[in-house]
């Protein structure tokens, strides 16, 4: 269908005698109504739209005009071509037949604080721009600091003062890879006295193969050789986690060479299969070398505020900086990735910019510290406030509950998978992520299994009932299950669980 470009005079929203108020106190109460009577609607009925879309690329500019309207329209025309022609394209992570990659998680008081940081509009790149923003960041990053059992030389503020670490809300996992590399960049350039950067061709960084993608990317953003990007291969026998072993090794091996090793990312809960690197011997390794240690917990680290969950953390007073997304599993809307560093010096180092336009009281005093100089960019969002209210409103008993609430329905899912003799765990389940695939049977070849389970993925995709993603573990065509959609229940689980069941019955029978 194609939009309405209309005429002022029959469709103004605004009288001639005021002229344009986009911020019209009737309209904004009467827009966000709308909105919210949507958004409401939408979390009541998703759950019997197809997860993935039936569309092609360039759908919509055949649905809605190819020019940007030059007349008013009402908001209602608005919404209605909202509903009939985007909707339809968008592929629903708020599904709980979502099971692909890792769930994006919401929650009201997540929506409600993200609406009103928007509707506030603060660009806080300074504490004097905004000090409750700043204040307001502080302050959620330091009780989840206190949930995470995270030592207080992470922490803004601890009982004797001002610590000498802290935090930041970034974007996400990237930038908080991005930004630590840089700081440990600048940090080994000054160890080996280099000129500049001119010694920046001899650090080297390193991670293990199952490190998500973006570290790679970030090392290259950061200057590093891509030759000296080392990346370390796993296996089975250390469960697919980074063996600190082999590390030592190979950083050894590089200093022997004239290299300097500089950074290394440990993992916990990797995207391909949630392996856990050893925190604690990871630290100890890179003491030897003064190399920056980075913990990404961007998935699994929110179920550290679950005790039982909280060993795969130990070691982190050892290393020098950690992040995880509260997106990801927390209950808190995109955009959410915590960042906490012993040092925040470290950052701001690398970071800091000083415009005379920016230069203010609070500033100079050395009483707070300006979270633009520990991120990209300049300016930023009021992240805090959706992160504060989501632990405020449902505190630590309901956010753990939550967490636990999704490991039992993805254990249920994986002892139905172990229970049924044509298929595997791939690797143990970690966390609500379940690695399993059709195994090889009768005359199947690894080949073979590898192209049925690649047509069970999109046989099940096609369906619209639900939705899964692979990843390739030990050489094999996996599939993943990840638990954690904030609408899920175990019914979803067995449904899938079923729907499942059958057509692997379905694919088999041809293959015979």
């Amino acid at each position: 269908m194609g939009s309405l470009d209309t005429n002022p005079t029959t469709f103004s929203a605004f009288g001639d005698d005021v002229g344009f108020q986009p911020l019209n106190p009737e309209d904004v109460r009467a827009y966000l109504h709308k909105a919210v009577d949507f958004i409401s609607d939408y979390y009541k009925s998703v759950e019997s739209m197809p997860v993935l879309p039936d569309v092609k690329p360039g759908y919509l500019q055949d649905e809605l005009q190819a020019k940007p309207p030059t007349y008013s329209a009402p908001f209602d025309v608005t919404m209605k071509e909202f509903r009939t022609s985007v909707v339809p394209g968008m592929t629903h992570w708020a599904s709980p037949n979502f099971f692909a990659f890792f769930p994006s998680t919401n929650s009201a008081a997540a929506i409600a604080g993200d609406l009103i940081a928007s509707a506030m509009n603060t660009v806080g790149f300074t504490w004097q721009a905004s000090p409750a923003a700043t204040e307001m960041e502080v302050l959620a990053l330091d009780w989840l600091a206190q949930l995470l059992r995270l030592p207080t030389s992470f922490m803004n503020r601890t009982s004797a003062g001002r610590g000498t670490g802290g935090g930041v809300i970034l974007g996400t996992t990237s930038e908080a890879m991005l930004v630590t590399l840089v700081a440990a960049r600048d940090a080994a350039l000054r160890r080996i006295g280099s000129d500049g950067v001119a010694g920046i061709t001899r650090l080297t960084v390193y991670a293990a193969d199952q490190t998500h993608s973006t570290f790679f990317k970030a090392c290259r953003l950061a200057g590093f050789d891509p030759a000296n990007i080392k990346s370390i291969p796993t296996s089975a026998d250390t469960d697919y986690g980074l063996d600190p072993v082999k590390l030592l090794e190979i950083m050894q091996a590089d200093v022997e060479a004239g290299l300097v090793p500089t950074y290394i990312c440990a993992t916990v809960g990797t995207t391909s299969s949630n392996a856990v690197d050893p925190v604690g011997a990871i630290a100890d390794v890179a003491k030897m070398f003064k190399a920056w240690v980075h913990i990404d917990a961007a998935y699994a680290g929110s179920a550290c505020i679950c005790p039982e969950f909280r060993h795969h953390l130990n070691g982190v007073e050892r290393v020098d900086s950690i992040s995880l997304s509260p997106h990801k599993w927390l209950m808190t809307c995109l955009d959410c990735t915590c960042l906490w560093v012993r040092d925040t010096h470290r950052l701001t180092d690398s970071l800091e910019t000083n415009p005379e336009y920016l230069k203010n009281d609070a500033s100079e005093s050395g009483t707070v510290t300006d979270l633009k100089d520990m991120q990209v960019g300049v300016g930023r969002r009021f992240r805090g406030l959706k992160l504060w209210m989501v632990m405020r409103t449902y505190g630590a008993t309901k956010l753990q509950e939550h967490i636990r609430s999704d490991v039992a329905m993805a254990k249920m899912f994986e002892d139905s998978v172990r229970a049924d003799d044509r298929f595997e765990v791939v690797v143990p389940r970690n966390f609500a992520l379940v690695c399993f695939r059709i195994k090889p049977q009768n005359a199947m070849t690894e080949e073979d299994a590898d192209e049925a389970n690649r047509e069970l993925m999109e046989r099940l995709n096609r369906t619209g009932k639900a939705y899964l993603a692979h990843t390739v573990v030990g050489g094999k065509f996996v599939l993943r299950f990840a638990v954690g959609s904030s609408l899920q229940e175990e019914r979803h689980i067995r449904s899938a669980w079923e729907l499942i069941k059958k057509t692997t019955t379905e694919i088999i029978k041809t293959e015979k």
